[in-house]
C-alpha cells in the first residue's frame, strides 16, 4: 500500500511539473519545459566590439590636436 501511495505521488508531482511547464531533472539530467518550443526568443543585435568607441575617437582626436601643438 505505501508503494502505491509513494508511486501516485511521484506521478502526481511529474504530472504538474508537465503542466505547469517549469524545468525538472530525470537522472541528473536538467531538462527543458515541454513548452520550451512557444516561449519567446530573445534576440540582442551585435553592438560595438568596443562600448565606448565614441568616447575612444574623441580621445583620438584631442591626442591628435596635442601632438599638433607640439610641433
Amino acid at each position: 500500500m505505501k508503494k502505491l501511495h509513494l508511486a501516485l505521488a511521484v506521478l502526481a508531482v511529474a504530472g504538474c511539473s508537465f503542466a505547469t511547464g517549469c524545468q525538472y531533472s530525470v537522472g541528473g539530467q536538467t531538462l527543458p519545459s515541454p513548452n520550451y518550443l512557444t516561449d519567446d526568443v530573445q534576440y540582442f543585435p551585435a553592438g560595438p566590439e568596443n562600448q565606448f568607441s565614441r568616447e575612444a575617437s574623441e580621445q583620438q582626436v584631442v591626442l591628435e590636436d596635442q601632438e599638433m601643438l607640439r610641433l
